[in-house]
Protein backbone atom coordinates (compact mmCIF):
# COMPACT_ATOMS: atom_id res chain seq x y z
CA UNK A 1 0.00 0.00 0.00
CA UNK A 2 0.83 3.59 -0.70
CA UNK A 3 0.72 6.12 1.87
CA UNK A 4 1.23 9.71 2.17
CA UNK A 5 3.66 11.60 4.47
CA UNK A 6 2.68 14.78 5.54
CA UNK A 7 4.92 17.30 7.43
CA UNK A 8 3.59 20.02 9.00
CA UNK A 9 6.31 22.60 10.01
CA UNK A 10 6.08 24.67 12.99
CA UNK A 11 8.16 26.25 16.06
CA UNK A 12 8.99 24.41 18.93
CA UNK A 13 7.01 26.09 21.42
CA UNK A 14 3.78 25.49 19.49
CA UNK A 15 4.08 21.80 18.76
CA UNK A 16 1.93 20.87 21.36
CA UNK A 17 -1.16 23.07 20.27
CA UNK A 18 0.04 21.97 17.37
CA UNK A 19 -0.55 18.00 18.11
CA UNK A 20 -3.99 18.83 19.71
CA UNK A 21 -5.05 20.64 16.81
CA UNK A 22 -4.35 17.59 14.80
CA UNK A 23 -5.86 14.81 16.69
CA UNK A 24 -8.89 17.04 17.23
CA UNK A 25 -9.56 16.99 13.01
CA UNK A 26 -9.19 13.38 13.45
CA UNK A 27 -5.33 12.45 12.90
CA UNK A 28 -3.39 9.47 14.51
CA UNK A 29 0.18 7.95 14.91
CA UNK A 30 1.80 11.42 15.03
CA UNK A 31 5.25 11.39 14.75
CA UNK A 32 6.90 14.68 16.31
CA UNK A 33 10.27 15.69 15.57
CA UNK A 34 11.55 18.76 18.16
CA UNK A 35 14.54 20.48 17.37
CA UNK A 36 14.68 21.77 20.89
CA UNK A 37 14.13 17.95 22.48
CA UNK A 38 17.23 16.88 20.11
CA UNK A 39 19.65 19.60 21.65
CA UNK A 40 18.59 18.85 24.60
CA UNK A 41 19.26 15.25 24.53
CA UNK A 42 22.77 15.84 23.09
CA UNK A 43 23.96 18.49 25.80
CA UNK A 44 22.59 15.92 28.63
CA UNK A 45 24.10 13.05 27.05
CA UNK A 46 27.40 14.53 25.57
CA UNK A 47 29.97 11.76 27.55
CA UNK A 48 28.64 9.52 25.26
CA UNK A 49 29.67 10.76 22.55
CA UNK A 50 32.43 12.60 20.42
CA UNK A 51 30.35 12.45 16.98
CA UNK A 52 27.15 12.89 16.15
CA UNK A 53 26.22 12.50 12.10
CA UNK A 54 25.55 15.91 9.97
CA UNK A 55 22.71 14.34 8.24
CA UNK A 56 21.15 13.66 11.65
CA UNK A 57 22.16 17.17 12.78
CA UNK A 58 20.84 19.02 9.20
CA UNK A 59 17.54 16.65 9.88
CA UNK A 60 16.63 18.97 13.35
CA UNK A 61 18.12 22.02 12.23
CA UNK A 62 16.26 25.19 12.15
CA UNK A 63 12.74 23.90 12.11
CA UNK A 64 10.45 21.37 14.18
CA UNK A 65 7.66 19.08 12.89
CA UNK A 66 4.33 17.17 13.23
CA UNK A 67 4.49 13.92 10.94
CA UNK A 68 1.41 11.97 10.04
CA UNK A 69 0.20 9.12 7.76
CA UNK A 70 -2.68 8.87 5.41
CA UNK A 71 -3.71 6.58 2.93
CA UNK A 72 -2.52 7.10 -1.05
CA UNK A 73 -5.99 6.62 -1.66
CA UNK A 74 -9.14 9.68 -2.13
CA UNK A 75 -10.39 9.41 1.02
CA UNK A 76 -6.84 9.37 2.57
CA UNK A 77 -6.26 12.38 0.21
CA UNK A 78 -9.35 14.36 1.73
CA UNK A 79 -8.31 13.46 4.90
CA UNK A 80 -5.47 15.28 4.47
CA UNK A 81 -6.86 17.99 3.18
CA UNK A 82 -8.74 18.64 6.07
CA UNK A 83 -6.01 18.77 8.06
CA UNK A 84 -4.90 21.33 6.28
CA UNK A 85 -7.60 23.17 6.18
CA UNK A 86 -8.28 23.05 9.56
CA UNK A 87 -4.53 24.25 11.01
CA UNK A 88 -4.04 26.81 8.08
CA UNK A 89 -0.67 25.00 7.73
CA UNK A 90 0.32 23.44 3.98
CA UNK A 91 2.01 20.53 4.47
CA UNK A 92 5.41 18.99 3.03
CA UNK A 93 4.67 15.86 1.09
CA UNK A 94 6.11 12.86 -0.37
CA UNK A 95 4.78 8.99 -0.99
CA UNK A 96 6.17 6.01 0.91
CA UNK A 97 4.98 2.42 0.67
CA UNK A 98 4.86 -0.23 3.74
CA UNK A 99 8.18 -2.05 1.94
CA UNK A 100 9.79 1.42 2.74
CA UNK A 101 9.64 1.00 6.52
CA UNK A 102 9.72 -2.72 7.03
CA UNK A 103 12.83 -3.44 4.81
CA UNK A 104 14.68 -0.63 2.85
CA UNK A 105 16.92 0.10 5.77
CA UNK A 106 18.52 -3.28 5.70
CA UNK A 107 20.39 -1.70 2.27
CA UNK A 108 22.84 0.24 4.73
CA UNK A 109 24.25 -3.04 5.72
CA UNK A 110 25.74 -4.89 3.71
CA UNK A 111 28.57 -8.16 4.31
CA UNK A 112 31.91 -6.20 5.70
CA UNK A 113 34.74 -8.10 5.10
CA UNK A 114 37.84 -7.59 8.09
CA UNK A 115 41.23 -7.97 9.20
CA UNK A 116 42.07 -11.90 7.68
CA UNK A 117 39.63 -13.47 8.92
CA UNK A 118 36.25 -12.38 10.21
CA UNK A 119 33.38 -11.73 7.70
CA UNK A 120 30.52 -9.67 9.39
CA UNK A 121 27.01 -10.77 7.60
CA UNK A 122 23.87 -9.10 8.12
CA UNK A 123 21.34 -11.71 9.31
CA UNK A 124 19.14 -11.63 6.68
CA UNK A 125 22.48 -12.03 3.70
CA UNK A 126 22.25 -15.53 2.51
CA UNK A 127 25.48 -17.63 4.18
CA UNK A 128 27.83 -18.48 1.49
CA UNK A 129 27.91 -22.40 0.90
CA UNK A 130 32.16 -22.67 1.07
CA UNK A 131 33.27 -18.99 3.05
CA UNK A 132 36.33 -18.52 3.43
CA UNK A 133 36.36 -16.20 6.10
CA UNK A 134 34.88 -16.85 9.90
CA UNK A 135 31.45 -15.52 9.60
CA UNK A 136 29.98 -13.08 12.38
CA UNK A 137 26.23 -12.80 11.85
CA UNK A 138 24.89 -9.77 12.93
CA UNK A 139 21.11 -8.34 13.34
CA UNK A 140 22.00 -4.51 13.86
CA UNK A 141 18.64 -4.03 16.15
CA UNK A 142 18.83 -1.07 18.51
CA UNK A 143 22.35 -1.51 19.99
CA UNK A 144 24.69 0.61 18.49
CA UNK A 145 27.72 -1.39 16.50
CA UNK A 146 27.34 -2.84 13.26
CA UNK A 147 30.80 -3.61 12.00
CA UNK A 148 30.71 -0.75 8.95
CA UNK A 149 32.17 2.27 11.86
CA UNK A 150 35.76 2.59 11.60
CA UNK A 151 36.16 2.35 15.16
CA UNK A 152 34.80 -1.32 15.31
CA UNK A 153 36.44 -2.03 12.27
CA UNK A 154 39.90 -1.03 13.79
CA UNK A 155 38.84 -2.78 17.42
CA UNK A 156 38.08 -6.23 15.45
CA UNK A 157 41.50 -5.78 13.58
CA UNK A 158 43.65 -5.60 16.70
CA UNK A 159 41.66 -8.54 18.21
CA UNK A 160 41.96 -10.83 15.17
CA UNK A 161 45.59 -10.50 16.80
CA UNK A 162 45.17 -11.77 19.95
CA UNK A 163 42.21 -13.93 20.10
CA UNK A 164 43.20 -17.54 20.71
CA UNK A 165 41.59 -21.11 22.45
CA UNK A 166 41.34 -20.69 26.31
CA UNK A 167 41.57 -16.73 26.39
CA UNK A 168 38.68 -15.07 28.80
CA UNK A 169 37.35 -11.63 27.20
CA UNK A 170 35.57 -8.73 28.65
CA UNK A 171 33.78 -5.90 26.51
CA UNK A 172 32.76 -2.82 27.93
CA UNK A 173 30.29 -0.86 26.92
CA UNK A 174 29.22 -3.92 24.66
CA UNK A 175 26.13 -2.41 22.55
CA UNK A 176 25.38 -5.10 19.78
CA UNK A 177 27.66 -7.53 21.76
CA UNK A 178 29.46 -7.61 18.07
CA UNK A 179 32.76 -7.01 19.61
CA UNK A 180 32.74 -9.84 21.78
CA UNK A 181 30.75 -12.16 20.15
CA UNK A 182 33.77 -11.63 17.23
CA UNK A 183 36.18 -12.96 19.73
CA UNK A 184 33.99 -15.92 20.46
CA UNK A 185 33.89 -16.47 16.48
CA UNK A 186 37.82 -16.41 16.60
CA UNK A 187 38.23 -18.93 18.92
CA UNK A 188 38.17 -17.39 22.24
CA UNK A 189 36.46 -19.64 25.21
CA UNK A 190 34.61 -17.16 27.46
CA UNK A 191 33.72 -13.51 26.97
CA UNK A 192 31.68 -10.85 29.44
CA UNK A 193 29.93 -7.94 28.26
CA UNK A 194 28.39 -4.93 30.04
CA UNK A 195 26.58 -1.98 28.93
CA UNK A 196 24.40 0.90 30.56
CA UNK A 197 21.91 0.91 27.81
CA UNK A 198 19.46 -1.85 29.00
CA UNK A 199 18.80 -2.87 25.45
CA UNK A 200 22.34 -4.28 24.41
CA UNK A 201 22.01 -7.13 26.60
CA UNK A 202 18.77 -8.23 24.05
CA UNK A 203 20.44 -6.85 21.45
CA UNK A 204 23.82 -8.81 21.75
CA UNK A 205 22.30 -12.23 23.37
CA UNK A 206 20.33 -12.44 20.17
CA UNK A 207 23.36 -11.91 17.82
CA UNK A 208 25.26 -14.60 19.57
CA UNK A 209 22.50 -16.94 19.28
CA UNK A 210 22.77 -16.41 15.47
CA UNK A 211 26.24 -17.46 15.62
CA UNK A 212 25.50 -20.00 17.83
CA UNK A 213 27.06 -19.13 20.85
CA UNK A 214 24.91 -20.32 23.93
CA UNK A 215 25.02 -18.45 27.64
CA UNK A 216 27.37 -20.53 28.91
CA UNK A 217 30.26 -18.91 27.01
CA UNK A 218 28.45 -15.08 26.52
CA UNK A 219 27.26 -13.69 29.61
CA UNK A 220 25.77 -9.73 29.79
CA UNK A 221 25.34 -7.55 32.31
CA UNK A 222 23.68 -4.08 32.38
CA UNK A 223 25.31 -1.32 34.33
CA UNK A 224 28.12 1.25 35.15
CA UNK A 225 31.13 0.05 36.03
CA UNK A 226 33.03 3.44 36.70
CA UNK A 227 30.74 4.05 39.54
CA UNK A 228 29.42 0.94 40.51
CA UNK A 229 31.84 -0.99 42.24
CA UNK A 230 29.78 -4.45 43.32
CA UNK A 231 29.34 -4.62 39.32
CA UNK A 232 33.03 -4.43 38.88
CA UNK A 233 33.29 -7.10 41.45
CA UNK A 234 30.86 -9.12 40.01
CA UNK A 235 32.20 -8.79 36.47
CA UNK A 236 35.81 -10.38 38.38
CA UNK A 237 39.38 -10.70 37.06
CA UNK A 238 41.45 -12.36 35.29
CA UNK A 239 40.68 -11.41 31.91
CA UNK A 240 42.78 -12.14 28.53
CA UNK A 241 41.76 -9.75 26.59
CA UNK A 242 39.73 -6.27 27.39
CA UNK A 243 37.91 -4.24 24.55
CA UNK A 244 36.17 -0.74 25.13
CA UNK A 245 34.85 0.64 22.27
CA UNK A 246 33.14 3.92 23.54
CA UNK A 247 34.26 7.77 23.64
CA UNK A 248 37.46 9.20 24.95
CA UNK A 249 34.98 10.78 27.65
CA UNK A 250 34.19 7.56 29.28
CA UNK A 251 37.64 5.72 28.76
CA UNK A 252 39.48 8.28 30.66
CA UNK A 253 37.95 7.70 33.89
CA UNK A 254 37.62 4.15 32.66
CA UNK A 255 41.20 3.90 32.52
CA UNK A 256 42.00 3.74 35.95
CA UNK A 257 39.55 0.85 36.48
CA UNK A 258 40.87 -1.97 33.70
CA UNK A 259 43.86 -3.06 35.12
CA UNK A 260 41.77 -4.36 37.87
CA UNK A 261 40.00 -6.72 35.45
CA UNK A 262 42.92 -8.02 33.41
CA UNK A 263 45.47 -11.09 34.10
CA UNK A 264 49.06 -10.00 34.05
CA UNK A 265 49.64 -10.84 30.76
CA UNK A 266 46.54 -9.12 29.21
CA UNK A 267 45.46 -6.51 26.78
CA UNK A 268 43.71 -3.37 26.32
CA UNK A 269 42.02 -2.53 23.15
CA UNK A 270 40.07 0.72 23.20
CA UNK A 271 38.60 2.40 20.44
CA UNK A 272 36.10 5.72 19.85
CA UNK A 273 38.68 8.60 19.93
CA UNK A 274 37.87 11.49 17.34
CA UNK A 275 40.93 13.32 16.08
CA UNK A 276 42.23 15.85 18.77
CA UNK A 277 41.70 13.44 21.62
CA UNK A 278 44.06 10.73 21.11
CA UNK A 279 46.71 12.78 23.28
CA UNK A 280 44.88 12.86 26.07
CA UNK A 281 43.38 9.12 26.33
CA UNK A 282 47.00 7.98 25.67
CA UNK A 283 48.17 9.88 28.80
CA UNK A 284 44.72 8.44 30.59
CA UNK A 285 46.20 5.08 30.13
CA UNK A 286 49.73 5.64 30.90
CA UNK A 287 48.55 7.15 34.44
CA UNK A 288 46.58 4.03 35.12
CA UNK A 289 49.47 1.27 34.50
CA UNK A 290 49.40 0.84 30.60
CA UNK A 291 52.27 0.80 27.99
CA UNK A 292 50.90 1.50 24.36
CA UNK A 293 52.60 -1.49 22.45
CA UNK A 294 50.16 -0.63 18.80
CA UNK A 295 48.47 2.87 17.57
CA UNK A 296 45.68 2.58 14.68
CA UNK A 297 43.86 5.64 13.47
CA UNK A 298 41.41 5.11 10.31
CA UNK A 299 39.26 7.96 8.71
CA UNK A 300 39.08 10.46 12.03
CA UNK A 301 39.21 8.05 14.46
CA UNK A 302 42.09 6.24 16.70
CA UNK A 303 42.39 3.05 18.81
CA UNK A 304 45.25 2.01 21.40
CA UNK A 305 46.32 -1.44 22.30
CA UNK A 306 47.76 -1.67 25.79
CA UNK A 307 49.76 -3.91 28.16
CA UNK A 308 50.02 -3.50 31.82
CA UNK A 309 53.86 -1.68 32.55
CA UNK A 310 55.98 -4.39 34.10
CA UNK A 311 56.24 -2.78 37.31
CA UNK A 312 52.18 -3.24 37.13
CA UNK A 313 51.83 -6.62 35.96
Amino acid sequence: MQWIEASFKARSGQLDALCDKLVMLGAEGLVIEDEADFRRFLEENRQYWDYVDEELAARYRGVSRVKLYVEDTPEGRAQLAGFTAGTGLEPDTRLVADEDWAENWKQYYKPIEIGERLLILPRWEPIPEAPERLILRLDPGLAFGTGGHATTKMCLKALEKYAAPEKFVLDLGCGSGILGIGALVLGCAYCAGCDVDPKSPESAEENAKLNGISRSIYRMYTGDIIGDAGLRAELGTGYDIVLANIVSDVIIPLAKYVPGFMSRSGVFITSGIIDGREAEVSAALEAAGFELTEHLHEDEWHAFVCRLKQNMA
